[in-house]
């Protein structure tokens, strides 16, 4: 169900670069979230190269560049690699080029009634913290209604 006139597609997950460099350096909702996401093979995680590039930077500073060099090849490998145009938000952009239903990030700002207001009629996107979407995101429920038949449950290791 992608494109422009279907809407979202609710099989498809953006994750902002703080997300995912938690994900990488934190046990914790960020992770929680992102193993929801690995553990079904039906789910995409949509990407754009800079938001790559930020989550690769922000690993490189907290910890190792070679770790974040390793993300970065890691995730370029397994994400649904979309373009975004210059000057875009590298997650808002991937959700939009994305046709993603839904957009993890830790920044308040995306997440405020304001920024809901502001990108209504631009990109129709969710925008919740990790913890909020491992706890209200249902893998039945989406999965019955995208693909539809009953759901067989998760089907990958999350850690492979």
């Amino acid at each position: 169900m992608t494109g422009e006139d279907a809407g979202p597609d609710s099989t498809r997950v953006v994750a902002d670069a703080d997300v995912l460099a938690a994900d990488l350096l934190v046990d914790g909702a960020a992770r929680d979230a992102l193993d929801v996401v690995r553990r079904h093979s039906w789910l995409d995680l949509v990407a754009t190269d800079p938001l790559l590039a930020d989550a690769e930077a922000v690993v490189a500073g907290l910890a190792d560049p070679g770790l974040a060099d390793d993300l970065r090849g890691l995730l370029a490998a397994r994400a649904v690699l979309v373009d975004q145009p210059a000057g875009d938000h590298p997650a808002l952009a991937a959700a939009l080029h994305g046709d993603a239903a839904h957009l993890l990030s830790f920044d308040e700002r995306l997440r405020s009634a304001r920024a809901g207001a502001e990108l209504r009629g631009v990109v129709e996107v969710s925008v919740r913290s990790p913890d909020a979407f491992a706890t209200v995101f249902d893998p039945a429920a989406v999965y019955e209604t995208a693909v539809g038949s009953d759901y067989p449950g998760p089907d990958r290791d999350p850690r492979a």
